[in-house]
């Protein structure tokens, strides 16, 4: 890298006149730049502006390429880029923001560093060239949000598809292996009903059967039993069955559909033999059948559940305009896509919504990518056994959502840049340091506001949307 001294070389001045941004400024303009400015010559490999310092100077480039590229979790992606014509660095009236990489140089480049400390006088004395560098700015802005909103979008999208397809899974493999055993049962459910005809049984013990049968409990009835309780259910049966003379493997149906050994008892007293064989052949692969089925209802019950919560979070048949949103929905249907992380964390997640709590005014697909990044933050900080809070509830004329997580909580030295765009300190691939900046613009556009109080132990993020007129 060669930094030539300050210079009022012709050629310089040149450059200047041709540049595509500042070309069309006054030749005092131009005069004051050369003045003020140090020609640079970079070559590959140079870095312009290194990984999370604030630029020094503007760069007025006449030739070559800038790029910062980042990984975030998909190989390594360019955010950013400046060519010859262009500018890059510190912008007049501009915060500065910290490059979330090294600026790096990819062919050979010229410019022209004004340094930071001229700018001052540079507004005054550079009208032209100022107005058009504030232009750039919005523009650069401008780009910005909508090349951050996009990845984050995608991010968000990845995760949603993610958590909906290890959700979907297991009703989905439920009702795919319960379908395969319905076939089967209806086969031994034909068997048992050709080996009750065969019987020849009388009407009278037809109705012990039936009376039998109605004993047992409906698939979705059965009550929860710890392994213990079953097997003495088990066990009881098959000791009745022993001493009836029948099949002890008949327990175990018997004891799902909830029979007692009194029923066995009953059944004993007007059948015997194959006929009590048959009977209890019956009963059990009629209860197996219905017990699929009911399975196989609730399985798709699920999925149908899910694609409607889907649907609901990401307000896909319905335009993106602000509307009356209803919150106490959309903090749900995010707890419901993340259950899949819930679980993997053991976590202890918690929505208490206010009775009567009313709507806000808000894109409701934006507001639930707001709840999206918040919980799933507070979910990634916490230990396993962790505990994750959500609350929501009315404060005079707006809604104050609250999302606590007992986690580690947000070091002091950088409480203050989490905000920031790229910031995060997550490992490479597992964040973009775009989420809370996303957060944080969603919530300046719905007029809300967000800001977070820490603690080893407890940390706390607190939304304040308007309330719907």
């Amino acid at each position: 890298m060669v930094n030539d001294p300050r210079t009022t070389d012709t050629a310089v001045r040149d450059l200047l006149a041709q540049h595509k941004l500042l070309g069309a400024a006054p030749a005092a303009e131009h005069e004051w730049l050369v003045v003020h400015g140090t020609r640079r010559s970079l070559a590959v490999g140079d870095v312009l502006t290194h990984k999370g310092e604030l630029a020094s100077a503007l760069y007025i480039l006449f030739a070559g390429y800038v790029v910062i590229r980042v990984d975030r979790g998909a190989g390594s992606h360019k955010i950013f880029e400046r060519r010859g014509g262009e500018v890059s660095g510190v912008l007049p009236y501009s915060r500065g923001t910290r490059p979330p990489n090294d600026a790096m140089i990819e062919e050979p480049t010229e410019l022209l560093a004004i340094p930071q400390e001229h700018h001052a006088e540079m507004i005054r004395e550079c009208p032209v060239v100022t107005a058009a560098l504030v232009h750039e700015m919005v523009d650069r802005v401008r780009q910005f949000n909508a090349s951050d909103l996009h990845d984050e979008k995608l991010v968000s999208i990845g995760k949603l598809a993610a958590g909906l397809a290890h959700e979907l899974n297991n009703p989905a493999s439920a009702a795919v292996r319960s379908a395969k055993l319905l076939a089967e049962s209806f086969t031994e459910a034909e068997a048992a009903a050709s080996a009750i005809a065969s019987a020849r049984l009388s009407d009278e013990q037809l109705d012990i059967i039936r009376r039998v049968r109605a004993q047992s409990v409906g698939p979705g009835d059965r009550r929860i039993r710890s392994p213990m309780d079953r097997a003495d259910d088990e066990d009881a049966l098959g000791d009745r069955l022993a001493d009836l003379g029948a099949t002890a493997n008949w327990a175990v149906p018997l004891a799902d559909a909830g029979l007692k050994p009194t029923a066995l008892d009953t059944l004993a007293s007007g059948l015997n033999g194959d006929a009590l064989e048959a009977s209890l052949r019956w009963i059990a692969a009629g209860y197996n059948v219905r017990s699929l089925a009911w399975e196989i209802e609730t399985a798709a019950s699920r999925i149908y559940d899910l694609v409607n919560t889907m649907k609901g979070f990401t307000y896909m048949d319905r335009a993106l305009t602000p509307e009356p949103v209803d919150v106490r929905r959309g903090l749900s249907d995010t707890l419901t896509l993340l259950e899949g992380k819930k679980r993997e964390k053991s976590a202890d997640v918690r929505l208490e919504v206010a009775d009567g709590l009313p709507r806000a005014h808000a894109v409701g697909a934006e507001l639930n990518q707001v709840w999206m990044n918040l919980v799933d933050n507070a979910l990634d900080a916490i230990a396993a056994g962790g505990h994750v809070t959500v609350t929501a509830t009315r404060e005079r004329d707006r809604v104050v959502v609250r999302i606590t997580d007992d986690g580690p909580g947000i070091p002091p030295e950088i409480a203050g840049r989490i905000f920031d765009p790229f910031f995060t300190t997550k490992p490479v691939g597992k964040g973009t340091g775009l989420g809370l900046d996303i957060v944080r613009r969603i919530l300046q556009r719905h007029e809300g506001e967000i800001d977070v109080e820490s603690v080893p132990g407890r940390t706390q993020f607190r939304v304040v949307l308007p309330m719907a007129r």
